[in-house]
């Protein structure tokens, strides 16, 4: 039988979009109860998110998976007092409005702790919920520019790129869980005693999320006066470590920017003169003649297909590997061994179900993605158990 290690953990999800559902899926997903509150009608907008057919994007079913929806009108006195009652039989609420939005509906921190004085709140907002900004709004775009990630994305001569996946939101959510966890951990390691309000409120910004991933930004900045900038497919500072085009048209990330394997790779793509020069033994030197060396490197892989560089350069230990597509995904071996396409029937619009694959659970137990339930739910699947078991109403 499978443990999952939040099983009796109850969340309640008052989130849209993308940040606070994900805190959500990866809570449910390693056993906690999340009971996801949707508005009549539309329910939350990611399920017209990307929505090729049907009426439920596949990008809901996989944020929203091993969940259950129950529709609420948070804007009704009903609405309110259903979840002010949730959130006595809740241990977590999770939340990404516009701080002082619940306030006004009052079911705002407040509200819920007069209501269960030990829950955990988990906020996402663009700014976090103090300071002169914190009432703006803003979507993880604006934070990732904000955060300083947008200025580091694409080419120095083009305007800043975004990279194809909501990747602030994204981050945001994985904090919050871990925020969540921790407050379950401190109030778990004190039992009987009454933890401060201020340390069950986990704050979490959408900017800062972005800031806290972009390793030393500021400090080099504030050190030396270096102002990164765009690089395309380099990292900064780091050479050789670039995406190659192959004969084939398909490419490759090759990273062999430490110094032994620079050696190697140099003599493995037959330029043993690179690999003798004495001014390309350290990462400076090769950073400072970094086209030559990747136009070296480009020249090699342009006649090979892919599969032969991948070959070569890992018989010879230089790091390196696939630009995978979502069809070379789904065909991997690594990926199915470890259970990280898992199969379920999904109605798309098309009549008969589909199956469909799913990413797996990450991160691993047991050496095996563990199992998802079930994927996100249609709306209001589980109003009626919801009402039943935690609303005390009978459902015909």
């Amino acid at each position: 039988m499978t443990r999952f290690p939040l099983e009796g953990v109850r969340v309640l999800e008052l989130g849209n979009y993308i940040a606070a559902p994900t805190t959500g899926r990866m809570l449910a997903d390693f056993g906690a109860e999340v009971i996801k509150v949707e508005r009549p009608g539309s329910g939350d907008e990611l399920r017209r998110w990307r929505l090729y057919a049907g009426t439920t994007s596949m990008l809901f079913r996989t944020i929203n998976r091993n969940k259950k929806s129950i529709v609420v009108d948070l804007r009704t006195e009903a609405g309110q007092r259903d979840v002010r009652t949730l959130a006595t039989q809740c241990d977590i609420v999770l939340e990404n409005f516009r701080p002082g939005t619940l306030e006004k509906w009052g079911i705002g921190v407040d509200a819920l702790n007069a209501a269960n004085p030990a829950l955990i709140f988990v906020r996402i907002s663009a700014f976090g919920q103090t300071g002169p900004m914190a009432t703006h709004p803003g979507f993880a775009a604006v934070a990732e520019a904000y955060g300083g990630l947008r200025e580091l994305v694409g080419e120095q001569d083009r305007p800043p790129v975004r990279v194809g996946v909501s990747i602030g939101d994204s981050i945001a959510g994985l904090y919050g869980a871990f925020g969540a966890v921790m407050a379950l951990l401190d109030r778990q390691r004190h039992p009987g005693t009454s933890i401060p309000l201020q340390d069950r409120v986990i704050d979490v910004a959408l900017n800062e999320s972005i800031y806290s991933m972009m390793e030393s930004l500021v400090p080099d900045y504030l050190a030396y006066g270096v102002r990164r900038h765009r690089t395309g497919g380099r990292m900064e500072g780091i050479a050789p470590s670039n995406a190659y085009l192959c004969a084939d048209a398909k490419s490759v990330v090759i990273a062999g920017n430490s110094d032994a394997i620079f050696q190697r790779y140099m003599t493995v793509i037959d330029r043993p003169d690179l690999a003798a020069d004495p001014e390309l033994a350290t990462n400076d030197g090769r950073w400072a003649r970094r086209e030559e060396l990747d136009d070296a490197i480009g020249a090699w892989t342009a006649r090979r297909p892919r599969d032969e560089v991948l070959e070569i350069l890992g018989e010879a230990g230089v790091p390196c590997g696939p630009i995978y597509t979502a069809a070379d995904i789904v065909e991997d071996e690594q990926y199915l061994h470890r259970n990280m396409i898992q199969s379920f029937d999904v109605d798309t619009g098309d009549g008969a179900p589909t199956s469909v694959g799913f990413p797996g659970i990450v991160p691993v137990l047991g050496g095996r993605s563990l199992p998802i339930d079930s994927i996100g739910p249609d709306l209001g699947a589980h109003t009626d158990e919801i009402r039943r078991r935690y609303l005390r109403e009978n459902q015909s």
